[in-house]
Formats: C-alpha cells, sequence, structure tokens
C-alpha cells in the first residue's frame, strides 16, 4: 500500500476511494453582544443592545452545535485484518485507524451506498460510494458477532 506503513501480522484488502464523515456533536462559538451607539440628547451617547440579534444567534448557534454529519471529505479506505486505515483527501500522510476490536455496530443501506461503523471509543464513521456494500460485507466477515442493521431504499 504506498503511503501506509501496515503492521508485521497485518493483510490489505482493499483500497477504494470513498466518501466519508463523522457523526457528533460540538460547541459552536457566536458573537454575544450585539447592539448599536445611539447619541441620545438627554443622556449622552450610550450602547443599546440588541436582544433579538443575540437570541438569533444563540439559536442558530444551538442548532449548529446538534449532533450530525460533520467533516465529510473524500478519502483513501483501505480495509486490513486489523480495521480501516482512512486518509482523508489533502492530508497525504495522516492515517485515521479505525480498529474491528472496536467494533459496536454496523449499520448499512445499500441502495444509497452508506455504511456506518459504531465503535466503543469515538464517532461514528460514515463510507458512502459504490464500494461501501462491499465493505459492508467484507467488514462483517471480519467481524463477526458485531451487531448489524440493514436498511432497504431509504
Amino acid at each position: 500500500m504506498p503511503g501506509l506503513v501496515l503492521d508485521a501480522e497485518e493483510t490489505a484488502y482493499a483500497d477504494v476511494m470513498c466518501a466519508t464523515a463523522r457523526f457528533y456533536a460540538t460547541d459552536i462559538p457566536y458573537q454575544q453582544g450585539a447592539g448599536y451607539y445611539e447619541d441620545h440628547p438627554t443622556f449622552g451617547r450610550q450602547w443599546v443592545p440588541n436582544h433579538k440579534l443575540d437570541a438569533r444567534r444563540r439559536q442558530q448557534a444551538e442548532a449548529e452545535a446538534q449532533a450530525q454529519w460533520r467533516d465529510r471529505t473524500p478519502a483513501r479506505v483501505v480495509l486490513t485484518s486489523s480495521g480501516l486505515r482512512i486518509n482523508p483527501a489533502g492530508m497525504p500522510t495522516t492515517w485515521l485507524p479505525f480498529d474491528h476490536a472496536l467494533l459496536t455496530g454496523i449499520t448499512v443501506t445499500p441502495a444509497r451506498h452508506e455504511l456506518v461503523l459504531s465503535y466503543s471509543v469515538c464517532a461514528p464513521l460514515l463510507i458512502a460510494g459504490p464500494a461501501a456494500p462491499w465493505l459492508s460485507t467484507a467488514i462483517r466477515h471480519l467481524s463477526p458477532g458485531t451487531p448489524v442493521e440493514e436498511y432497504g431504499n431509504n
């Protein structure tokens, strides 16, 4: 595998390009304290807060912070005997390991060519593209006993 160093006992079974994403919530910073300065004839120059704009910014930040698919990127996905090794586009030396031993669930949607892998130590991983149905079959074979959910034409 060009660019990927495997462990001594590790065997590579596939090297494909797929779309990937992670499912998690995050904190979204937003600017508080919206308002403007007003020159009042009696009180002079004073700050007038804009509570409606603050509320709108807070609501938008809360909506963006909810758990959702993030970090969408094409990636090189290598399936090995130990797990998946993912190299996100634009990061030639970065390989993210997703070991089969930590896999807790597999969700497959063949009609959409999507595979979602759940792990005990990190956010779920979405793999999409023409290779996803084949990868789901191979991963199920390499991780017997992992719960599998399969959805039809969703």
